[in-house]
């Protein structure tokens, strides 16, 4: 429904910030981390993005933003941890870069995410469980997948980032053509589904 608000800077709150476009001020809940960086951006004469995920309710509705499509991701990853809703997700996002986060849940230092505030061990211990393996955004050596868009697609889907550029991966192995064509990409992430599907990957 909504992917990213840009706009006009209006400032920020103790949970978020406000962004002006269209008429509209639009109040948005963040990282502060990431509202930091946004407010540093405004502050040299830049309009601000942030990229959005609703939260609704019966009786509620809420915007919660972040720099990037990275940094929603892992939102969005969090979110699936048991005990973990969407302001503790905010808290916790606040309270880590996301290459520390990322680091901690690789090598399974439970010790730094117990020291992110408003975290326990119970739910580090959960986030650990869930989350290895899910937030690895590179290929070994450091590259960065060529299907990072389509891998994003996948994961949103909810299956594991990993496994979602292995069959992506494996799919263009057998799928010719030039990358950035549009058929092929297309191509490739219908076959990545397929061998998603099927557990093949």
């Amino acid at each position: 429904m909504f992917n990213r608000i840009s706009g006009r800077w209006m400032g920020k709150s103790a949970e978020g910030i406000f962004i002006a476009t269209g008429g509209v001020e639009w109040e948005i809940i963040m990282p502060a981390s990431d509202a930091r960086s946004l407010e540093t951006e405004a502050l040299s004469g830049s309009e601000v993005s942030a990229y959005i995920w609703l939260y609704h309710r019966e009786d509620s509705m809420k915007l919660f933003g972040f720099n990037d499509e990275e940094r929603r991701r892992t939102f969005l990853e969090l979110l699936k941890v048991e005990g973990i809703g969407p302001k503790a997700a905010i808290k916790i996002m606040g309270g880590i870069t996301q290459e520390e986060l990322e680091r901690a849940l690789e090598a399974g230092d439970l010790a730094r995410l117990e020291a992110v505030p408003g975290l326990g061990k119970k739910t580090a211990q959960k986030m650990l469980l869930s989350l290895k393996g899910k937030l690895v955004h590179a290929e070994a050596g450091g590259k960065a997948s060529p299907f990072d868009d389509l891998a994003e697609a996948l994961t949103g889907m909810g299956y594991d980032r990993k496994r979602a550029i292995d069959a992506l991966n494996r799919a263009a192995a057998l799928i010719a053509g030039e990358d950035g064509d549009r058929e092929r990409e297309n191509a490739i992430f219908r076959k990545a589904i397929e061998f998603l599907t099927k557990g093949q990957v």
